[in-house]
């Protein structure tokens, strides 16, 4: 009997290879989605941008998809396919991107309201690319893992992600230096590069479907047209029902707060936003650079600290790998240990925590995932987490806690996403992944809206004293000639000093709390209704 032809997928070599190129498209829309997280402070010196400003910019990024974008983007994706509307969608984030850009450089117009106008408008475009480039990106995982290691794969696109977002974080206040412009370009630019990726990436794609069908365009299949019939299956299923609304809780308590951690650090726990001289990692003459070093090393050790020990055999060779690996790190840990101790008190940098924690422990929930399943469960403990961050964050005023509490946020933030988007390929039908995928993102939207938007309207709702006095600062700075920047540090020094307050954080904060326990309660009944539908979400992804 005649072997079975391999395909692309097949080869271990080409499938991580595809992993890599497709993963720079998650990485690059979700550094854009969160570099403005550390430059809160600077908008509203540059542009006089409030809280509440800088969350109605923020969340109207949603908008489109609030009014169903995503749900068209996956059906126009599971007709037209992965590669004309991973094209398509990308495209359309890298407009939203550049039109960003030319707002901040003032092409526009230089006034408060033309710049959040304009802004506006570019996060709205990006907004609408982003979430079904994120449905491209997960179907197209789907396709190439299947019946191996989709839970890793999927772990470690997240990771990715993450990455992304902790360099955003990190990295973005060093490159904008006095004015958002050049932070915003650098953004932008990303994206247009991994859209290249994508490129290239199709081509490995025309040549799987051509080894899958043997050369020949495969036949139309009216199965696989949309239906709307389709939407009204996933809605009264209750599984899908549970892991929706949980992908709403769970997410509405995680990226509106990922765009104020470094102001809540800052006005919280009087943490800085500029290191002092000496306490940065400089490559080829760039702080930055230095800085996304730091990143690429962290996200090394974490894959090389699941991958690794993976690929031996025997316990005991996979223990010495992991002690080996860890100690590495330790050291190298140790030897900056001096650097790293300033980086500790620097409000973005330590809001990174939150995405670095997922970079450490996605891929290693996902492996659980792959081997061990009991993803519901693991639902419930990343729900857990939650509770605990917020609750850290928001009631209580101790440093030590607040620590805790950004890297329980880190692993919760991990281990929920490893558990629950295999688990959606298990509820749902290959072929309509696309559209339930899409569906998730535009519920999820539908928080993000709320959150986005409410913590910052909140902020200046219970700061009212606080808002006035630095705006009245700011003006009188402003007039006397001095620069966006250097207005943001006389802000800040004047507030160490005691002559200005700090925003006060706690209610904002305290609100999500409530998102986490609302999660519990779905991963409950998502668990229980499992039991009933046997689609096996505790039980092992490979096979």
């Amino acid at each position: 009997m005649e072997k079975l032809k391999k395909t692309l997928r097949d080869s271990a070599g080409m499938r991580w290879l595809v992993l890599i190129l497709i993963s720079s498209l998650m990485f690059s829309t979700y550094y854009f989605q969160d570099f403005f997280s550390p430059l809160k402070d600077l908008m509203q010196s540059e542009f006089g941008i409030n809280s509440e400003e800088f969350g109605r910019i923020i969340a109207l990024t949603t908008i489109a998809n609030v009014f169903g974008m995503i749900i068209i983007g996956g059906i126009i994706l599971d007709k037209w396919g992965i590669r004309l509307a991973g094209l398509a969608f990308g495209s359309l984030a890298t407009l939203g991107g550049v039109v960003i850009a030319l707002a901040s450089l003032g092409v526009f117009g230089e006034d408060k309201g033309t710049v959040i106008t304009w802004m506006i408008i570019g996060r709205v475009l990006f907004g609408s690319g982003l979430e079904v480039v994120c449905v491209v990106v997960t179907k197209t995982i789907v396709k190439w893992f299947k019946g191996y290691e989709l839970a890793l794969a999927m772990a470690i696109n997240m990771g990715f992600g993450r990455l992304g977002s902790a360099l955003a974080i990190a990295i973005s206040l060093d490159i904008a230096g006095v004015a958002i412009a050049p932070a915003a370009i650098f953004a932008a630019s990303l994206i247009g590069m991994s859209l290249i990726f994508f490129l290239v990436y199709i081509i490995f794609d025309v040549r799987l479907d051509g080894q899958t069908n043997n050369g020949v365009k495969k036949e139309h299949n009216p199965e696989d047209d949309f239906k709307f019939s389709d939407l009204v299956k996933l809605a009264t299923n209750k599984s899908f029902i549970y892991i929706a609304l949980l992908c709403v809780a769970f997410y509405s308590a995680v990226f509106p707060f990922m765009q104020y951690a470094p102001d809540l650090l800052v006005n919280k726990f009087e943490f800085s936003y500029v290191l002092p001289e000496g306490a940065t990692f400089i490559a080829f003459g760039s702080e930055a650079l230095g800085s996304t070093f730091v990143y690429i090393i962290l996200f090394a050790f974490a894959l090389s600290i699941t991958l690794v020990p993976a690929n031996l055999k025997g316990t005991q060779s996979k223990m010495f790998a992991r002690i080996i690996i860890v100690s590495a790190f330790a050291a190298l840990v140790f030897a900056n240990r001096e650097v790293l101790g300033q980086w500790m008190i620097n409000g973005p940098k330590v809001a990174s925590l939150i995405p670095l924690g997922t970079i450490i422990f996605t891929p290693i929930f996902g492996s659980i995932v792959d081997k061990k399943g009991k993803a519901a469960t693991l639902m419930i403990l990343g729900s857990l987490l939650l509770i605990f961050a917020h609750l850290s964050l928001s009631v209580f005023n101790s440093v030590t806690l607040a620590y805790a509490g950004l890297l329980s946020l880190g692993v919760a933030f991990s281990l929920v996403p490893a558990a629950m988007w295999p688990s959606v390929a298990k509820i749902v039908a290959e072929n309509r992944l696309g559209t339930a995928y899409a569906s998730m993102f535009t519920v999820q939207n539908w928080g993000l809206l709320a959150f986005f938007w409410g913590i910052g309207a909140l902020l200046n709702k219970v700061n009212p004293v606080v808002l006035k006095a630095i705006e009245d600062v700011r003006k009188n700075l402003l007039a006397q000639g001095f620069t966006g920047a250097e207005v943001s540090d006389k802000i800040k020094i004047m507030q160490l000093s005691g002559e200005l307050p700090y925003y006060d954080y706690t209610w904002p904060i305290l609100m999500l709390v409530a998102c986490g326990i609302i999660s519990i309660f779905l991963a409950f009944k998502l668990k229980q209704a499992d039991k009933e539908q046997g689609y096996g979400l505790e039980l092992p992804s490979n096979g």
